[in-house]
This record gives structure tokens, C-alpha cells and sequence, in this order.
């Protein structure tokens, strides 16, 4: 009766605080990387864990703000992978800020948490596209790293090919990174609320969502590495065994960082009133893959709209500006002051430092130091 009052305990207290969440509704599941997500299932014992998953992770998912009917059902199969997908979004979100830490857009979250991009996502930007892309590999990555670690319990390594030979002379070994249920799981909770609003509004814009959604998907997969161990006498490699392995996601950010330069923008051609009984004769074959509706591949990224210029505030339109941020006067990349001012100039600081240097051991027993002070000029944009 004890270990049954406390597990109702903890879950009342887990359901009040997803309530409390409640309260300012998200615009999306991208919150979830920002504020995290608490555990749906309590730390305890195995009888503790399998009394609450019956009595409150159902109601828990359905209270999450932000998630859409499929992302709800999603989360109710899998309760303790939610817990990655928060882990996912929270890297993507860091790897994206990562990346553009020198740019004019910084991929700065908004200071309310529960819509961490704010107007951004608003728009159908180069810039909403990283976005989109780099969550989604994200929860790909999350999530297959939680299946290989041992921490879910519907999946695990992938075991498929071991022990198979290939024409090269190795086998298939050790335990792969089982990056289809990765994948698998991220279409299905990921791309949910793209797929509801497309099939109610059929927007553009929902599909250019999927697409780099899938892109970050794809790029996951693309970089997915080999790793091998030799057998045989004194290391000679007469038999050696593979298996593949996620890529560090720094790479995965790099990648899609290039492939943000070299965005493709979609214009949707205007349609004469002649042409309109024409399109009522395509229906069937606008059933295509949602790929083929954008003429770029998998791995690359599509936007419909320009990008605003983010060189001046504009609060309406969730745009910082470029006041007040550290420039470097001798750099001749995105993060030099005659770049990322956009013309304006700059302000030159010095700024004093005063730090211990020059530490030697005396015995016995103290540290004995010496006194630094560096001066460093600091350019911030007017």
C-alpha cells in the first residue's frame, strides 16, 4: 500500500506540473527543448513504474501542450521516448545557435520558453527551414542514442546484420546504432502536426515543413559512420568485424549549415483561369511523394519566402537586430563589424582583465602566484 500511495503521489504531482505548462498553450513541440520535459514515469522499482504508466502516462501526454492529436497517441505508445524527443529538440535548438553565433539571425530563442522561436516560425524562411531541419535530426539522434544506451524499452541496437558476410571479407558485428526506429519514431511524431494541417488547409508551407524535416532525417542517415575492430594474430586483420555508428552532431550541423547557403527557394507559379480545369484532371497524380514536389533532393533545404533583413529590430516581426552585438574588427567573415553592423559602425571598449598567472608549486604546501591584467579592445555594433 505504501510503495501504491506514494507512486499515485508522484503522479498527481507529474500531472499538476505538465497542467501548470498548460497554461500558456505552445505553438509547437519545439518548447520541449527549452523547458525539457519531466520524466513521465517515476524513479522507483519495476511494480512502482508499471502502476503509474497505467494511471497517469496517458493523462500526461494528452496534457502536454503544444503536441497534436498523433503526437499525443505517439506519446502514449512510447512514454519514456518523449523524454528524448525533448533531448533532441534541446539539441538541435544548441547546435543551431552554435552555428549561426556569428551571424546576423543568431537563432536566439525567444524569452518566452513556451515559443522558443516566436515569429520566426512564422515565417517560410532559409532561416525556419534550419530550423525544422536541425530539430528533427535531433530527435533522430536523441533517440537512437537512448535505443543503443539501453534506455527504452522498445528498442534496442540493431542487430540485424550480425554475423553476415560481405564480398569484401568482413562481417557485420558489435551493435550497430539502430537508426531506423530513429528514423521511424521521428516521422511519426515529428511530421504529425505538418500532415494534420496540410490535409485540412493543403498550404505549401506545411510541405515545405515536412521536406526539411526529412532533410535532417536524411542527414543523419547520410553520415551515419563505420566503425571496424581487426581479428587475427598480432593485430594482422585477417578477419575484422563492423558496425555503424551515429555521427557526432556538431557534423550533422555543419552539414546542414551548408546546405542552408545553398537554400532553394520554391515560387509557386500563378495559375490562368484557363488552366484550372486542366489541374482538376491531375488530381490523381498530385499523390506523389511529398519529395517530388519540391525540384531538389532529399538532403537539401527549401524555403518559400525570402529572409527579412534582421540588420535593424523590428518587435512585430520577432527580429533582434544587430545593436549591441560583439563584432571582430579584423575578421573578414559573417562575424566582422563592417558584416554583422550592416554599415553602421561600431563601438571600441577596453575591457580590463585580471586573472591569477604564472602559478608555481612551493613546497610544501602552497600555490604561489602571479597577478595578470590584459587589456582587450571590444567592438559592438552601433
Amino acid at each position: 500500500m505504501g510503495k501504491i500511495n506514494a507512486c499515485r503521489i508522484a503522479a498527481c504531482s507529474l500531472l499538476l506540473l505538465v497542467l501548470t505548462l498548460n497554461t500558456t498553450q505552445a505553438n509547437n513541440w519545439m518548447y520541449l527543448g527549452v523547458v525539457g520535459v519531466t520524466p513521465l514515469l517515476p524513479q522507483g522499482d519495476q511494480e512502482m513504474q508499471q502502476n503509474v504508466s497505467t494511471s497517469s502516462a496517458v493523462s500526461i501526454c494528452q496534457h502536454l501542450p503544444g503536441l497534436v492529436q498523433q503526437q499525443v497517441a505517439v506519446c502514449q505508445s512510447h512514454p519514456d521516448t518523449i523524454k528524448s524527443v525533448s533531448a533532441g529538440a534541446r539539441r538541435g535548438i544548441s547546435e543551431c545557435q552554435y552555428q549561426f553565433r556569428n551571424e546576423r539571425w543568431n537563432c536566439t530563442t525567444n524569452s518566452d520558453v513556451d515559443v522558443p522561436f516566436g515569429s520566426t516560425l512564422n515565417r517560410g524562411s532559409k532561416e525556419t527551414a534550419f530550423i525544422y531541419a536541425v530539430t528533427s535530426a535531433g530527435v533522430v539522434h536523441a533517440v537512437t542514442q537512448a535505443c543503443s544506451s539501453g534506455n527504452l524499452t522498445d528498442c534496442s541496437c540493431d542487430m540485424s546484420k550480425q554475423g553476415l558476410s560481405t564480398p569484401e571479407g568482413w562481417k557485420w558485428g558489435g551493435c550497430s546504432d539502430n537508426l531506423r526506429f530513429g528514423v521511424q519514431f521521428a516521422r511519426q511524431f515529428v511530421d504529425a502536426p505538418e500532415k494534420e494541417n496540410h490535409k485540412t488547409f493543403k498550404k505549401m508551407r506545411n510541405l515545405m515543413n515536412l521536406h526539411n524535416n526529412e532533410a535532417g532525417r536524411e542527414t543523419v542517415s547520410r553520415l551515419m559512420k563505420m566503425q571496424c575492430r581487426c581479428h587475427g594474430v598480432s593485430g594482422s586483420c585477417e578477419l575484422k568485424t563492423c558496425w555503424r555508428s551515429l555521427p557526432p552532431f556538431s557534423s550533422v550541423g555543419d552539414f546542414l549549415k551548408d546546405k542552408y547557403n545553398t537554400a532553394f527557394e520554391f515560387k509557386r507559379k500563378k495559375r490562368s483561369r484557363g488552366s484550372r480545369h486542366r489541374d482538376l484532371s491531375r488530381k490523381r497524380r498530385k499523390r506523389r511523394s511529398r519529395n517530388k514536389r519540391f525540384p531538389a533532393s532529399k538532403d537539401e533545404l527549401v524555403h518559400i519566402h525570402k529572409s527579412p533583413n534582421y540588420c535593424n529590430q523590428d518587435k512585430k516581426r520577432g527580429i533582434l537586430g544587430t545593436k549591441g552585438r560583439q563584432c571582430s574588427k579584423n575578421s573578414t567573415g559573417a562575424d566582422s563589424c563592417d558584416m554583422l553592423c550592416c554599415g553602421r559602425g561600431y563601438n571600441t571598449q577596453v575591457v580590463r582583465y585580471v586573472e591569477r598567472c604564472h602559478c608555481k608549486f612551493i613546497w610544501c604546501c602552497f600555490v604561489k602566484c602571479k597577478t595578470c591584467v590584459t587589456n582587450v579592445d571590444v567592438h559592438t555594433c552601433k
